[in-house]
């Protein structure tokens, strides 16, 4: 590169946010989401072997999905070509198809087509490049907030593999804060800046496992303490910045939940268990307690929409409804309006019938999922939409459960090693105490059928 041409990149790359400015170039300096670029995983070996696939990569803000995208630009000999579905249309995607034309047949390149926000395209543009995708001239690689079972159309979803990233976890939080704040050249490091350790608390626990929040959010940070001490006539001083700082900074007040020190996992864990508890008045303080420190009302909405699920289930089928209709409202009117909608709901949670049947059975299944594997579909509930399957018996002795005067037939439907196996064990309490009758009568029959 010429002397002129570095200058004008890195006077460019000052400009640049902090979050855009440390985004990882290679694989291997890529922090977090280890088991879809870990080096044994099959996405590291399909960038490190220039061997990429169509791929849709679905997951939360800030967990590093364009970063790959820019990755796989930059170690891939592929034509990359970057699109946002925000401000493309048919018209800008055919001219990106004519390209990769140019490119095989001028340069024998493949091309790459990264598009951002995806689940943006209506079905229309979603076709528009589905043959393309289909007969190898591009490489699709899709990022979507948004699940891609309801926003990318089905040929074009069954062409591409989906890679799920989840939230970065605290520890991948740190490890970015920490190369921000000693990076020279990039980062922070060349202003002698310190972060105590509990404003590098806050700072992960308001960015929630978004990179590119916390990393804006330490930017903000940075610049008002350095302004601070500009202010003051220093010229290089060794800048410390405290949880104050940060709270001044981003008008947001830290957790604080009582002086003895409590932290956040603690006040969550005793709300929780207040619901469990059946403790109405607990269940209400504890809520009070995190939404007057400043609590992310959502955050307190998914744990009781978690726990409708985990701890009630079917002992009171209508808790997961009012847990998400409290989500819903908080979404929609925020806060202070929303708060007696959490209320409600948290009142309503902990005056359920409570049961774990669920959570039980669909342990007890994963595990034995994990230990059987992809054990055979039982030939009689197999689907047989061609004469070929028909012949070879698919379907054949499946028995009509609305043929049946009471709308059930004893028949099984568990793979042949796990006939018997019962998984789900209802409790005698609430609603839930009707369903264990009816399944017992079923078990009862089918075990009969069975032996038979």
């Amino acid at each position: 590169m010429e002397l002129f041409e570095y200058q004008a990149t890195k006077a460019t790359a000052s400009s640049q946010p902090l979050a855009e400015r440390m985004r990882p170039v290679s694989i291997d300096d890529f922090i977090g989401q280890h088991h879809v670029v870990g080096k044994e995983t099959l996405l590291h070996q399909a960038i490190v072997n220039d061997r990429l696939f169509s791929m849709l990569l679905w997951g939360p803000p800030g967990c590093g999905k364009t970063t790959l995208a820019g990755i796989i630009a930059r170690e891939t000999k592929s034509h990359f070509i970057q699109i946002s579905a925000v401000l493309s249309g048919v018209k800008q995607i055919r001219t990106v198809i004519e390209t990769a034309k140019d490119q095989l047949r001028l340069h024998h390149r493949k091309t790459i087509l990264f598009v951002d926000e995806i689940h943006r395209f209506n079905k229309a543009q979603q076709d528009a490049f589905l043959h393309h995708v289909e007969k190898g001239l591009i490489t699709l690689i899709g990022a979507t907030t948004e699940n891609p079972s309801f926003e990318v159309i089905a040929p074009l979803l069954s062409r591409c593999r989906v890679i799920t990233f989840n939230p970065l976890g605290d520890d991948d939080i740190r490890s970015i804060l920490q190369a921000a704040l000693t990076d020279q050249i990039k980062g922070c490091g060349r202003l002698n800046v310190s972060l105590t350790a509990d404003a590098i608390d806050h700072l992960v626990r308001i960015g929630d496992g978004d990179a590119r929040t916390t990393l804006n959010n330490l930017e903000i940070a940075v610049e008002l303490a350095c302004g601070a001490a500009r202010n003051h006539g220093d010229e290089h001083p060794e800048i410390s910045i405290h949880l104050e700082d940060v709270e001044q900074a981003l008008q947001q007040k830290a957790l604080s939940y009582d002086k003895s020190g409590d932290t956040h996992y603690n006040i969550i864990s005793a709300f929780i268990k207040s619901l469990r508890g059946s403790d109405p008045d607990a269940a209400i303080y504890w809520l009070a307690r995190m939404l007057e420190s400043g609590e992310d009302p959502l955050y307190v909405a998914r744990r009781m929409v978690r726990f409708a699920t985990e701890d009630i289930g079917l002992a009171d089928p209508f808790a997961l409804g009012i847990a998400v209709n409290a989500t819903d409202a908080v979404r929609f009117i925020g806060l202070p309006e929303g708060e007696l909608a959490l209320v409600q709901a948290a009142v309503y949670l902990s005056t359920a019938s409570k049961s774990n049947s669920l959570y039980s059975a669909f342990k007890k299944v994963k595990d034995i999922v994990k230990k059987t594997g992809s054990l055979a579909v039982p030939f009689h509930i197999r689907n047989a939409p061609t004469r070929l399957m028909d012949d070879l018996g698919y379907g054949k002795g499946y028995k009509y459960a609305h043929d049946s005067p009471d709308g059930f037939v004893a028949q099984t439907h568990l793979p042949e090693d796990l006939v018997g196996k019962e998984f789900y064990q209802p409790k005698s309490i609430g609603y839930e105490k009707n369903i264990k009758q009816r399944v017992e009568t079923w078990r009862s029959l089918r075990r009969k059928a069975d032996h038979s």
